[in-house]
């Protein structure tokens, strides 16, 4: 379950102050997948940000039950230094799981072939993905927050991808972000629409997307 209490968040920016959050009370129940949907600019990366407790709110409460992830596929907390393997390791340490089987699974996933035993330095921003989406979806988290992840790689990759995240929604929930009302529909039950600093949740995500389409007056992806 994600709460939010009386969440209010907002930037001050060169063209003024945009509010991401006014008075945000809804609740994400425990074990749906919420598609978040919302124009862009709108926030929902800060939103996701917040849920994931890399960014506080100004004010109000975000209560979480269960363990969430970071962002999955995000790899910008990678050592550089360290090898793919070496930041695998170091991750299944923090977070308490099997060392050896989450280097055996990242290593099968994100098929970086010798590349895996390379300094991350060395590494291309897709293979960077890769291994950060094998290392993310490699842990069982109760909730994954996932942003535009499953667009890394080449089709067979995206595939594979949408494949593991969904086994994974088997056993777990998920707050996703994408622009693809497609993956949408493969990948959530319900949906959320933050405008204007409202979130707005829908237990029917088709529902949602339909609503999503009415505010942007168009039934295009952005």
């Amino acid at each position: 379950m994600i709460q939010f209490q009386n969440v209010n968040k907002t930037f001050w920016t060169k063209a003024g102050t945009k509010v991401i959050a006014d008075d945000i009370n809804v609740t994400f129940p425990t074990g749906k997948a919420v598609g978040l949907m919302g124009r862009n600019g709108a926030g929902k990366t800060t939103l996701m940000q917040m849920i994931g407790g890399r960014i506080k709110p100004d004010s109000g409460v975000i209560k979480r039950t269960g363990t969430i992830s970071w962002t999955v596929g995000f790899a910008g907390s990678f050592n550089r230094d360290m090898t793919g393997a070496q930041n695998t390791k170091f991750i299944a340490r923090v977070y308490g799981v099997d060392t050896e089987d989450l280097i055996a699974y990242v290593q099968d996933f994100a098929e970086l072939g010798h590349q895996f035993h390379a300094p991350v330095r060395s590494y291309s921003a897709g293979m960077r993905s890769r291994l950060a989406f094998g290392v993310s979806i490699g842990i069982p988290f109760d909730t994954y927050l996932v942003d535009e992840v499953t667009s890394v790689g080449d089709a067979a990759f995206k595939r594979k991808s949408r494949l593991a995240f969904t086994d994974r929604m088997k056993t777990a929930g998920a707050v996703v972000v994408t622009h693809s009302t497609r993956q949408l529909k493969m990948l959530c039950d319900a949906g959320a629409i933050l405008e204007n600093g409202t979130l707005t949740y829908y237990d029917d995500v088709d529902e949602a997307i339909a609503q999503h389409h009415a505010n942007m007056g168009s039934d295009e992806d952005e």
